[in-house]
């Protein structure tokens, strides 16, 4: 995921220009990058609390809509891979955490909202995690 215009802002603010082209070619481990359009999110971030910011959050992708019968099910694959946390109201419910950061990931067929997706956008999302709890379910145990 790139850098958001809000991150790179930061960075302009923030670090003294002459530093800013060392910090990137720091952040990325490149020398011949030097502008914050080369940094993706984490490596911003990383300029960002070096200079004693708060580093920013990603968008959160993972609101759903309870309504929606494919959002609830997407919150189901979710509980079966694993991805569960404790609420006192509910017991165990779907990590949102996880799931949001598992939509900006590369392993994410689409990069958006999940309120934003058209039901073929969603049914990519569902294949996919259908595919990770196939795989998962398939690994051997370990003794």
């Amino acid at each position: 995921m790139q850098a958001t215009a809000a991150q790179k802002q930061s960075i302009h603010m923030n670090v003294p220009k002459p530093i800013k082209e060392e910090m990137v070619q720091w952040a990325t481990g490149d020398i011949s990058k030097i502008s914050t359009n080369d940094l993706d999110f984490d490596q911003a971030n990383r300029i960002i609390e070096k200079f004693g910011k708060q580093p920013h959050k990603p968008t959160f992708y993972a609101k759903f809509d309870k309504k929606n019968h494919r959002h609830k099910y997407i919150l189901s694959l979710c509980m079966q891979y694993g991805w569960l946390k404790g609420s006192g109201i509910y017991g165990r419910i779907a990590d949102l955490d996880k799931l949001n950061e598992w939509m900006h990931s590369a392993k994410c067929p689409v990069k958006k909202a999940l309120m934003k997706m058209d039901n073929n956008e969603l049914s990519k999302v569902i294949a996919a995690l259908e595919k990770m709890i196939l795989k998962h379910n398939l690994k051997p145990v370990k003794k």
